[in-house]
């Protein structure tokens, strides 16, 4: 199982929401590039980058921090927040992400959304953020009333390999994942990354021994209660 560090960027700093409430964020560093080179360092694979401006904008805001990412480190990155159209895709591509991640048009604008799967295939990821079921949308400010088991089979029968599965009640509350929804989804998805509210390495040893592609760890990796150089280590005991 990958453990992707999340890099969650707003006004181009890293920082850290407690479920997704952007009235309760907490500022890690005020540069995202040394964090990215920080968690690398310590052994992580892959890192998982999120534009939180871009989210709530519809459009990638926080650019210069995503080329610089980029640019310091030697693993691959995968990256979301406002990608709603092919030409957004495209730049992060050329940039250099190896994985762009879709949130919010896999709901608004599935036409979209099963193009880019078709097109760009294992270099496309939809992000399934939900709340007791119901799919998440507008950088988690609304919630719809699709249930996010049937949105991740639509996809996945449109050919989607990767879904990252957030449950924004547990998301920066170090509480322990959904493990109850992310057993639901692991029957549809087939690379299914869990996020939110992992808080200690009991809590990815459970979700490898699920046998889960990944997940990301975000506040735990910040506060030290989870340490990336320990992890394959403790993960064997």
């Amino acid at each position: 199982m990958i453990v992707f560090p999340a890099i969650d960027i707003r006004n181009g700093k890293c920082v850290r929401l407690k479920q997704g409430n952007f009235d309760q964020m907490e500022t890690f560093s005020t540069d995202p590039a040394d964090a990215a080179t920080k968690w690398e360092s310590q052994g992580g694979k892959y890192l998982h980058v999120v534009d939180l401006d871009g989210a709530l904008k519809g459009y990638p805001v926080n650019i210069a921090a995503i080329k610089q990412i980029i640019s310091k480190v030697h693993i691959p990155v995968q990256f979301g927040g406002g990608i709603r159209n092919e030409e957004s895709v495209i730049r992060m591509l050329d940039l250099g992400v190896e994985r762009v991640i879709l949130g919010t048009s896999a709901l608004s604008d599935k036409q979209f959304t099963k193009s880019m799967i078709k097109k760009y295939k294992e270099h496309i990821a939809v992000s399934i953020d939900a709340k007791k079921g119901n799919v998440a949308v507008q950088g988690w400010t609304e919630i719809s009333g699709i249930r996010a088991l049937d949105l991740a089979r639509e996809l996945t029968d449109s050919g989607l390999e990767t879904v990252i599965y957030t449950d924004i009640a547990k998301d920066g509350m170090l509480q322990g994942p959904n493990f109850v929804e992310l057993e639901r989804m692991d029957t549809v998805a087939e690379n299914l990354i869990a996020s939110g509210g992992i808080s200690t390495v009991d809590d990815l040893r459970k979700l490898n021994n699920m046998d889960l592609y990944g997940a990301i760890v975000g506040k735990a990796l910040y506060t030290g209660a989870i340490r990336l150089e320990d992890i394959e280590n403790k993960m064997e005991e």
